[in-house]
């Protein structure tokens, strides 16, 4: 179960990492118009929270389903952090709670074209985690192209070279 865990705690320690680059921004730049599949920053980092509720619903089995994206974008990154740093709290949570057994267990996850779709456990977990760091990717390039140097984000797992704001992670 440790790899469930410890990827859970090395996505709130890269979203963390992200988020600490942004008060660095010149004012308007976090919803400024960047390339990438969501035209700014702001549009980026939200579509990753989104998709995280709507995941992280799904497997606390909360049954909001895509109600989730009924919400307002929220443009300020402060404010943005605080409720990203919430949802990987939740999920850090979720997976230090997991068990063996749980990776095949099948929980709803409604799409458009079904609400009844169902998906394992582990396979999901293993889809998130690869969606977050494909949009913080992305997010960091807009970031670069704000001007700002982007963080450090994939120095998390191995002992050698960690950095110290990921070593509290595993202590």
């Amino acid at each position: 179960m440790e790899p469930f865990r410890t990827m859970a705690l090395n996505n709130a320690w890269a979203n963390a990492t992200l988020y600490a680059a942004l008060p660095a921004l010149p004012k308007g730049a976090f919803t400024a118009p960047r390339p990438g599949f969501f035209p700014s920053l702001s549009k980026t980092l939200n579509h990753i929270y989104e998709v995280d509720l709507y995941y992280i619903d799904a497997l606390e089995e909360g049954g909001r389903g895509r109600s989730v994206y009924d919400r307002t974008e929220v443009t300020d990154p402060h404010d943005l952090g605080a409720l990203q740093a919430d949802a990987d709290l939740r999920l850090a949570q979720y997976c230090a709670a997991l068990m063996p057994e749980d990776l095949d267990r099948r929980v709803r996850t409604e799409r458009g074209h079904d609400p009844n779709v169902t998906e394992k456990i582990g396979a999901l977990l293993l889809h998130l985690f690869q969606h977050q760091i494909h949009h913080r990717g992305q997010a960091h390039v807009q970031l670069q192209e704000a001007g700002i140097s982007p963080p450090q984000l994939d120095d998390f797992h191995l002992e050698d070279g960690r950095v110290p704001s990921a070593r509290a992670y595993f202590e």
